[in-house]
C-alpha cells in the first residue's frame, strides 16, 4: 500500500514538470514573437514579398529596350520633425537601367532629429523586382537642427519583370517611404576609434 506522504510527493513532483513544462513553453512563444519581426523583415527583403524591395550588391548588366515609369511618394510618421520629400516626383526609365534619384529631408525642429525609414512599391507583386543598389533606408539617419540632407537612392527594375505573367503588364511603379522617429544608436561601450587606428578597449 502506498502511503499517503508518497502520494502527496508524487503528485506534487508531477505538477511541477507541468508548471515547467508550460513557462518553457511561454517562453519560447515570447523568444519566437520578438524573433518574428525581423526575421519576417529579412524574408521580405529577399523576396520581395509584399512590396518589399530587394537589395543588391551590383547594377544589371541586361538593359531592355522598354520603358516603365516610376513615382515617388514620401511620408513623415508623427513625432519625426522633418519635412521629407522626393527631388522628382517621377522618372521614365529603361528596365534594367541604373539610374540614381534623390530625396530631400529638414529637421524643422530645434534640436537634433533621428529618423529611419521604411519603404515599399506598389504595385505590390512588383516589389520583387525592383532592386537597390544604394539607399539612405539601409541606416538611421540624424539630422541637426534646421539641417538639410539630399538622401540618394540608386535602382533598376529587374528585366524579369516582363517575363512573369502577374507583372508583365506593369507600365507604372511607385516607391514609397516614411520616416519614422527613433533613438540614435549608441557606440559600443569600451571601445575607442582614432582615425588611423584600429579600435581599441578602454
Amino acid at each position: 500500500m502506498v502511503s499517503t506522504g508518497n502520494a502527496d510527493r508524487k503528485k506534487e513532483r508531477a505538477n511541477g514538470v507541468i508548471v515547467a513544462s508550460c513557462l518553457a513553453f511561454v517562453f519560447s512563444m515570447v523568444g519566437m514573437a520578438y524573433a518574428a519581426v525581423p526575421l519576417y523583415d529579412m524574408f521580405c527583403k529577399v523576396t520581395g514579398y509584399n512590396g518589399t524591395t530587394k537589395r543588391v550588391e551590383q547594377a544589371s548588366d541586361v538593359i531592355l529596350d522598354k520603358k516603365i515609369r516610376v513615382t515617388f511618394d514620401a511620408n513623415t510618421a508623427s513625432g519625426l520633425p522633418w519635412d521629407f520629400k522626393p527631388v522628382q516626383r517621377d522618372i521614365e526609365l529603361k528596365i534594367g537601367e541604373t539610374v540614381q534619384v534623390a530625396f530631400e529631408a529638414t529637421n524643422l525642429s530645434s534640436k537634433p532629429a533621428t529618423g529611419q525609414a521604411v519603404f515599399n512599391v506598389t504595385p505590390m507583386v512588383a516589389g520583387a523586382y525592383f532592386n537597390k543598389v544604394q539607399c539612405f533606408c539601409f541606416t538611421e539617419t540624424t539630422l541637426q537642427p534646421g539641417e538639410k540632407m539630399d538622401m540618394p537612392v540608386v535602382f533598376f527594375v529587374d528585366p524579369e519583370i516582363v517575363k512573369a505573367a502577374e507583372t508583365r503588364g506593369i507600365n507604372t511603379l511607385t516607391l514609397s517611404y516614411t520616416f519614422y522617429a527613433r533613438e540614435p544608436s549608441k557606440p559600443i561601450a569600451g571601445l575607442v576609434v582614432k582615425p588611423g587606428e584600429t579600435d581599441k578597449k578602454l
